[in-house]
């Protein structure tokens, strides 16, 4: 788990390994200023020197300003290092998040991977600065006091031997009794993030069907689940101010009443005493120091773990050693192919696919909603990977291929209309960086989005929000399919992707498809009849497997389910255009 971590210091080694340097030049400055104390008292304030006064008195000035210096050096550089440390763990485990399938992504939830990439990695940037900085501090202190403390007088300094095992035993048992809270609370977070983003990204579901008060009972059930969770912690960790107070008091008082007796006896300056006093308090403070590390580190732990899950997380989609690196066509073929979300035989969600369809062909893909169609179409570009059997592109198995290669040659548009904010050029280059504006024209005007487009004042530099809120449902849908177009590919899906366009935009983009790109492979998941009927090969689908195939007129002879859907969607048309 360090290992994981220690990879992500990369540039920032130097100012991580300054940041301890200083501190410790620091800490040798701090000690050494309560000997000077108890010199500048005993050989000069007793004695009435001034000549020694003004010599110790500047060598003390000195000495603190040099600790100050080197102080803000340490912080300075302590601080450049966390803030590096997280920018390369927080991009580390975005990148690892980007090699991710579906399936991975899946097994953490969306949520849980923003509150690992924000309030995890911030809780670790602490910890780490805490660590080069105050856990190198600390013990530096701690020994070079109780040395100095032992050197004036080992007698009082026993106390020391006593406090420390106390204090030790009952830090211990505070992590252990708070660590487990912390663990819980953060996988708190993960549903107050959840909650959170599911109300913004329906929110107009959520005002559409008035339910803001129910989405505020969810926060507010969760945000109080993290209050109770942090109170318990809280309340156990506030057990280390007391137990550190005792312990300083108690050694101050033994050292006063000891050290006084000794002083009467002659057998003790002054000075000594008043440096035994300040080497008492670093001690203790070094150790209160730490127990403030040991609690953060506490707190880190728990975050430390998730974000470590993240970067040893390994995709389940890997390029082979020797990976393919050209699709030569846009033949695709299901070979006794059966396919599992958990992975599971008992769990199928795909049941023995098998189909062949020849580059160009347009295929169509009707079935009832959990039919499997989308799961389908997904194996294809191997957004997953199939649980047995085997698909093939090209007359190559799709594991064989450089994943980067065959999903530039299979372009999707999924169900969910994905825009991103910028302008309207910057979301259409998402399918080729380098178009020219005559090929984002033409790809819009295969997929009829160039019409409403020069409708706009800025034309194609129009800006869209953030998931295209400022588009209509049907403006969206014909973006992502001129993004798609862009791409040039030789496998064309589109996962019901004009179900916002009307039947005459529909059959217009259909249209195009057929003259403009015939040599590309087309899959046309579709709830509509109509938009497939014209369709090389239609497949009718059913709970996961494939129960016919075949051209609409073949369909209409030979398959019940494909003519009851083709006879209640003619009779809502004919009701319709009757109203």
């Amino acid at each position: 788990m360090i290992k994981q971590l220690l990879k992500c210091v990369g540039t920032y080694k130097k100012e991580s390994i300054l940041a301890p340097l200083f501190v410790a030049g620091e800490v040798v400055m701090d000690v050494l200023i309560p000997l000077l104390i108890a010199d500048l008292i005993d050989h000069g304030i007793v004695t009435g020197r001034m000549d020694v006064i003004l010599k110790l008195g500047g060598t003390l000035v000195v000495v603190a300003l040099i600790a100050l210096a080197l102080g803000v050096l340490s912080g300075l550089y302590a601080a450049r290092a966390s803030a590096g440390f997280a920018t390369n763990l927080r991009q580390r485990m975005y990148y690892a998040v980007q090699d991710f399938s579906f399936y991975n992504i899946d097994r953490f939830s969306t949520a849980s991977l923003v509150t690992r990439l924000t309030t995890d990695v911030t809780n670790v940037q602490h910890a780490y600065q805490m660590v080069i900085r105050i856990a190198v501090r600390s013990p530096l202190m701690f020994f070079f006091s109780l040395f100095m403390a032992f050197y004036i007088n080992p007698r009082l300094s026993l106390v020391f031997v006593v406090i420390i095992p106390i204090l030790g035993v009952g830090l211990y048992l505070i992590a252990r009794k708070a660590f487990p809270i912390f663990k819980r609370v953060f996988k708190t977070y993960d549903r107050l993030n959840r909650v959170v983003q599911e109300n913004l990204r329906g929110i107009r579901v959520v005002k559409s069907f008035v339910r803001e008060e129910h989405e505020k009972e969810k926060f507010n059930q969760v945000s109080q689940d993290i209050y109770a969770d942090f109170s318990r912690a809280e309340r156990i960790l506030a057990f280390n101010a007391p137990l550190m107070q005792f312990a300083v008091y108690t050694c101050l008082l033994f050292i006063s009443w000891v050290g006084a007796r000794m002083i009467v006896a002659t057998t003790m300056t002054t000075g000594q005493l008043v440096s035994l006093f300040s080497y008492s308090l670093q001690i203790l403070m070094s150790l209160m120091m730490l127990s403030m590390v040991f609690v953060m580190i506490t707190i880190s732990r728990a975050s430390t773990e998730r974000i470590v899950e993240v970067l040893n997380e390994e995709s389940d989609l890997n390029n082979p050693a020797q990976p393919i690196l050209e699709v030569k066509s846009g033949d695709v073929r299901f070979e006794q192919v059966s396919f599992s979300y958990t992975k599971k035989q008992e769990q199928l969600c795909l049941v023995d696919v098998n189909l062949a369809f020849e580059s160009g062909q347009t295929v169509g893909i009707i079935g009832g909603t959990g039919s499997g169609k989308t799961t389908l179409v997904q194996l294809i570009p191997r957004l997953y990977d199939v649980t047995q059997g085997t698909v093939y592109v090209g007359g190559v198995d799709v594991r064989h291929y450089d994943l980067r290669v065959l999903r530039e040659q299979v372009a999707v548009v999924l169900q969910k209309n994905v825009l991103f904010s910028g302008t309207i050029k910057e979301n259409l280059r998402w399918g080729d960086p380098e178009a020219s504006d005559e090929e984002m024209r033409q790809a819009c005007r295969l997929a009829q989005a160039d019409e409403f487009i020069q409708t706009f004042p800025d034309g194609y530099d129009t800006y869209l929000e953030q998931g295209g809120v400022n588009l209509s449902g049907g403006q969206k849908q014909r973006l992502c399919i001129a993004r798609a177009l862009l791409k040039k590919p030789k496998v064309l899906i589109l996962d019901d992707s004009t179900s916002a366009v009307d039947t005459k935009t529909d059959a217009l983009i259909r249209q195009a498809f057929r003259e403009m790109i015939p040599e590309t492979t087309k899959f046309i998941i579709a709830q509509r009849v109509a938009s497939v009927m014209d369709a090389d090969q239609i497949i009718v689908m059913d709970q996961g497997r494939v129960v016919a195939v075949g051209t609409h007129d073949e369909l209409m002879k030979t398959n019940q389910i494909y003519r009851e859907v083709y006879a209640s969607q003619r009779k809502g048309g004919d009701d319709h255009g009757a109203a």
